[in-house]
């Protein structure tokens, strides 16, 4: 059975936007990150992946070109009226409205052997890491000061996650670390 995995790209000061939403000054070459190792990993081990619905926003519905080629269950409270364009055999857009719990369960059913890529926001990850369902967290550091902004690990309770170091990967313009949720 595959993993769960939670990440993100931060800011070097853990903001994963600036305090407009924008997301440009991390991802200033979207192409150069498509070709990182971590991604093209990614890409080959990913068998399904859960969205937050503000991602799924973000595309405005058309996921064309997205490169996780999977089925993904986005998460949300309201499913939008308009069908999501860029669907094809591999990648299918469910909704689900029934909490984090059930995006996990399906998208693990989905994926069969390979990995659940939790992608698309704070708040879905935070979800998932507070029902303890994420197994690694990888994290996209950028060398860029944001001052303010939506921080990835806001909002967590205090309980300890013990996390383990177990991957860092240098690329133009980012470091990649990897850790393992200690369960």
């Amino acid at each position: 059975m595959g993993k769960v995995i939670a990440g993100t790209t931060m800011s070097l000061d853990g903001f994963i936007n600036d305090r407009n939403g924008s997301l440009s000054r991390l991802y200033p070459d979207l192409e150069a990150l498509r070709e990182t190792e971590l991604l093209q990993e990614e890409m080959r081990t990913t068998g399904a992946a859960v969205m937050g619905r503000r991602a799924y926003d973000l595309a405005e519905g058309d996921l064309t070109g997205y490169e996780f080629q999977v089925p993904i269950f986005v998460l949300t409270h309201l499913v939008p009226e308009q069908a999501a364009r860029g669907q094809n055999e591999k990648l299918t857009i469910t909704f689900v409205t029934n909490g984090i719990e059930s995006a996990i369960a399906q998208a693990k059913a989905a994926a069969g052997d390979k990995d659940v890529m939790v992608i698309g926001g704070a708040n879905t990850a935070q979800q998932c890491i507070r029902a303890r369902l994420v197994d690694e967290l990888r994290i996209g550091i950028v060398p860029v000061l944001l001052g303010e902004g939506l921080r990835f690990f806001e909002h967590l309770s205090s309980e300890q996650l013990e996390l383990e170091k177990t991957k860092i990967m240098e690329s133009p313009g980012r470091t990649d670390i990897v850790f393992r949720v200690v369960k």
